[in-house]
């Protein structure tokens, strides 16, 4: 094996271990800050998660929570069922097949998520503030890997 790409490697390798720190680090004081509000409006991190699923998408059916999510379609049944009570999500049937049934972020779904998406976003751009030029060049490079 060439020295080159045993270099490579060995940089890869380093990066990845400085982004891994990032997240680890990063993670707890989102986490702290997501679960506290989330916990303000009984939501729990699966909800969450499956509404900002839902922010990006027109509606997603119920098989598709379920395979997103990981969990069982009964499962996702009742993330979906907690939702809509709290009114973040809705119900519709599909135009094409009424049996079918779409689930759709409601408005005051996509403002919960857009003001949590916020105040990961300011977290962390606190810690990116307060990196080093090298801890600054690994994010960018993640973030140009992950964007192809």
């Amino acid at each position: 094996m060439n020295t080159s790409s045993n270099m490579n490697t060995g940089s890869s390798r380093a990066e990845a271990e400085r982004l891994a720190d990032f997240v680890l680090f990063t993670q707890r004081s989102c986490i702290l800050n997501l679960s506290s509000e989330l916990n303000r409006g009984k939501i729990s991190f699966p909800q969450f998660f499956l509404m900002a699923y839902l922010s990006s998408e027109d509606y997603l059916t119920m098989s598709d929570i379920a395979k997103k999510m990981g969990h069982s379609t009964a499962a996702a049944t009742g993330l979906v069922d907690r939702l809509e009570k709290l009114d973040y999500v809705e119900r519709v049937h599909a135009a094409e097949d009424r049996r079918k049934i779409m689930v759709r972020i409601t408005s005051k779904g996509t403002e919960l998520v857009a003001l949590m998406r916020g105040e990961i976003a300011t977290s962390l751009a606190d810690t990116m503030a307060e990196m080093d030029e090298e801890e600054a060049d690994t994010i960018r490079h993640a973030q140009m890997i992950i964007n192809r």
